[in-house]
């Protein structure tokens, strides 16, 4: 048989590929599982969307292939949403392209500039697809870590000259997954600048823009002067509309960079169901009303989350958005361990941080996926995980021994 590809090879493990079936074998041993993994909530989308979908696929034109073009409904009502919220216009034919998820958007975009000897400044902890179109494309991601002591913001001064010599791509994820930081204006004011200034293409993954509290409002990168040069900005359905296996999303930026964008995906994809394209053209025009009501879903589930988690031993602090909390762990227990324990003695899955890399080491993400009630449950549990490996460590410092951590959970 032929042997797998360097590209192959070079990739990490999918920090989400193992829970379903771990959770499987868990609820098959009877155990109350509480899944705090994915990004991936229990609530419905808008009942509007429902029923267009449901119109739609009655349609048997909707049935054919959409290719790049898709449903010119779907472009345009991106258009008025960019418009309306954000102040923005762009061509609906010519600077905005529909995706299957704005997650394939990101990972191919890759293809149309990098290729081998280039950088592209990847964000650690970050989204996986930054790192797997990257690696796909055989160019090298430079891993920059995000801490709380740098506001878990991407600072270019502090990358090597002769890495920004060679940077074709920065990925930037304001609100971010996973750590829930967002991004002060002048922080991007300056980026984009130093884009323009080292002709690096910034890719901003704007997928929790509509998932905001206590009055915050999350800016598109296009509301920066100047962004139109240096940025393809990316959106989904997904988190704002519950629409995560819907797989819909878009891009928007010049006409030179979707242009890009659209040439790879000819070659990959012939577009989403264009019932599903339906569907989101009805939740971006008609559901601005349904939104707030979601979001104060997602805040009852956050205020639950961050209290719960903190009167258990985590001191999180309360983000202004997305669905998740970053949750700080003592130096001496490793987040894969902690993840490992969690999981197997209560039944409780998030996500270590060493799964997105070293450089989300000392942390583990829980998703507001579930209800407040369940949340404190799962923080219950969490809590009792803590003491336990703070006894144990506490005993193996005493006696010399040091915690092995699980490969399968510290793979990233």
């Amino acid at each position: 048989m032929p042997a797998y590809t360097d590209r192959l090879l070079s990739l990490p493990e999918y920090p989400l590929a193992k829970i379903p079936e771990q959770k499987r074998e868990l609820i098959a041993r009877g155990m109350d599982v509480i899944d705090l993994g994915a990004g991936d909530a229990d609530l419905a989308p808008p009942p509007a969307v429902i029923e267009r979908i449901a119109e739609a696929a009655r349609i048997p034109t909707m049935s054919r292939y959409g290719f790049a073009l898709g449903l010119v409904e779907y472009r345009e009502a991106v258009a008025r949403f960019m418009k309306r919220r954000f102040g923005q216009d762009f061509n609906p034919l010519k600077e905005i392209i529909p995706l299957i998820g704005s997650k394939e958007g990101i990972s191919h975009l890759a293809f149309a500039y990098l290729t081998k000897g280039d950088y592209a400044i990847v964000p650690e902890p970050g989204y996986n697809s930054y790192v797997g179109g990257t690696l796909l494309a055989e160019a090298t991601p430079y891993k920059y870590p995000l801490r709380p002591e740098n506001g878990f913001l991407v600072d270019l001064d502090k990358i090597p000259a002769e890495v920004l010599k060679k940077t074709k791509i920065l990925y930037l994820n304001y609100p971010n997954n996973p750590t829930s930081a967002t991004a002060p204006t002048e922080y991007l004011e300056d980026i984009v600048r130093r884009c323009k200034e080292l002709d690096i293409l910034l890719v901003y993954d704007n997928a929790y823009s509509e998932l905001a509290y206590d009055g915050y409002v999350p800016p598109s990168i296009f509301e920066i002067k100047g962004a139109r040069d240096v940025a393809i900005e990316f959106h989904s359905m997904s988190k704002t509309y519950n629409m995560t296996g819907w797989r819909c999303g878009w891009a928007c930026g010049k006409q030179e960079f979707v242009g890009a964008l659209a040439k790879v995906k000819s070659f990959i994809d012939t577009g989403t169901f264009m019932a599903i394209q339906a569907a989101a053209a009805t939740a971006l025009d008609k559901c601005a009303d349904w939104i707030p009501t979601n979001v104060a879903a997602f805040k009852e589930r956050r205020d639950a989350a961050v209290e719960a988690f903190s009167a258990a031993g985590f001191p999180v602090a309360r983000p202004k958005a997305t669905m998740y909390i970053w949750c700080p762990l003592p130096k001496n227990i490793p987040s894969a361990v902690f993840g490992e324990r969690l999981l197997q003695d209560e039944g409780v899955i998030v996500l270590p941080g060493s799964l997105f890399g070293p450089g989300g080491e000392g942390f583990f993400r829980v998703s507001f996926v579930t209800s407040p009630d369940r949340l404190r449950e799962a923080a219950t549990r969490a809590g009792r995980v803590l003491k336990r490996l703070q006894a144990q460590a506490g005993d193996d410092a005493r006696s010399g021994h040091r915690h092995e951590e699980p490969q399968g959970m510290a793979r990233a």
